[in-house]
């Protein structure tokens, strides 16, 4: 199998329509944020591009070009006042008018609010999920189904019960399984990899019962299996728990993302194109989407949520040419009691951008070297 067979075998036609989709909408609802913080603070926007690349369509409406383009991934707002100015001599100078004439919070906000768009969206999408779905216990593993003929139906085992305890011990709310943090009710693997007598204590229909085995992982070489699989136990919630749980879990994420950003930049300073499966170029995205897709639209949404956090998180990373490098030239100049120079500036901008424009070709380089 080639490369381009590798990749067309991972992608799905369905697949790659939903990732134009929820990475369009992330965009377009970032860069809307953009454009309403600086309107609100009568700031002009010149204009407002749907898609990258060459311009399809465009209409004046307020006081702005926008625009559809070609490429249907990304999009921009060109600000008045955020890029140099021409001097009337052949060169450029530092803007004087529009955003640079902004106070220094009134730019912050225009900056943060991309990302905090992301992070609210993210936010208004779990709170849908935990609101209809249900908020997974991370303590209780619910039995989802039992193989028949197997080992756990001779127990008595159902689909439906809910394991409370392990060998007399409540299952915590994260346990160590193979070195890694996991969610406490994936322990029950953990369990069945030791020999001996072992006891579930099970809530069925909300009678408590205990179920002792004996157990022996290998026989005769082969790996013994109980003949369960289980899961987390989904509690309903309202919309309330729903929306405190959501900014639960936005904070509990905040350390894995950031793990898989040094991770991220680990490898790109040590040209390491080993598989990271904490961040993913375009091809793993919608390699990702294929695969939810073929599942069921809840998995969508959970990946439009992983994806709007990254987004949110990613952008706020103080990098020049990102939105936190952005905010942290204006709070070096508001420190410094006035602004860099326009050289100052223009040489941490190009620096800055030309960092990320080698740090998006690494990863795609490294999600294409997986085919190879």
């Amino acid at each position: 199998m080639n490369i381009v067979q590798g990749i067309a075998a991972a992608l799905t036609p369905l697949g790659l329509l939903w990732t134009v989709l929820i990475i369009g909408a992330a965009t377009f609802l970032h860069e809307l944020a953009h454009y309403a913080l600086a309107r609100w603070q009568g700031v002009r926007v010149n204009s407002f591009s749907v898609g990258m690349g060459p311009v399809l369509v465009r209409r004046d409406w307020r006081g702005t070009e926008w625009r559809l383009s070609l490429l249907p991934i990304g999009g921009y707002v060109e600000i008045d006042g955020m890029t140099p100015e021409e001097d009337g001599q052949g060169g450029y100078r530092q803007p004087t008018r529009g955003f640079a004439a902004l106070p220094a919070w009134g730019k912050v906000a225009v900056l943060l609010a991309g990302p905090v768009m992301n992070l609210l969206l993210a936010i208004a999408l779990m709170t849908l999920t935990f609101s209809t779905q249900g908020v997974a216990v991370p303590d209780r593993a619910r039995i989802e189904e039992v193989v028949a003929g197997s080992r756990a139906q001779t127990l008595g085992l159902q689909v439906g019960d809910v394991i409370t305890a392990i060998d007399g011990t409540d299952i915590p709310d994260a346990a160590q399984v193979n070195g890694q943090t996991v969610a406490g009710w994936e322990s029950v693997r953990a369990v069945l990899t030791r020999p001996g007598p072992h006891t579930f204590t099970v809530d069925r229909a909300g009678e408590t019962r205990d179920v002792r085995f004996g157990w022996t992982p290998v026989v005769n070489g082969r790996q013994q299996l109980l003949g369960i699989r289980y899961g987390p136990d989904v509690q309903p919630v309202g919309v309330g728990p729903a929306f405190v749980r959501s900014w639960q879990v936005t904070g509990e994420a905040v350390p894995q993302v950031l793990r898989s950003f040094a991770g991220l930049f680990q490898r790109f300073f040590t040209l390491d194109l080993s598989r990271d499966e904490g961040v993913s170029g375009p091809i793993g995205t919608a390699e990702i989407v294929s695969r939810a897709a073929a599942v069921s639209p809840w998995a969508l949404v959970q990946v439009a949520i992983l994806l709007n956090l990254s987004l949110a998180f990613f952008n706020l990373i103080p990098i020049p040419g990102l939105d936190g490098g952005r905010i942290l030239l204006v709070l070096v100049g508001a420190l410094r009691g006035r602004p860099l120079t326009f050289q100052q500036e223009q040489a941490i901008n190009f620096a800055g951008f030309a960092f990320v424009m080698l740090l998006m070709a690494f990863v795609v380089v490294r999600d294409v070297s997986r085919f190879f």
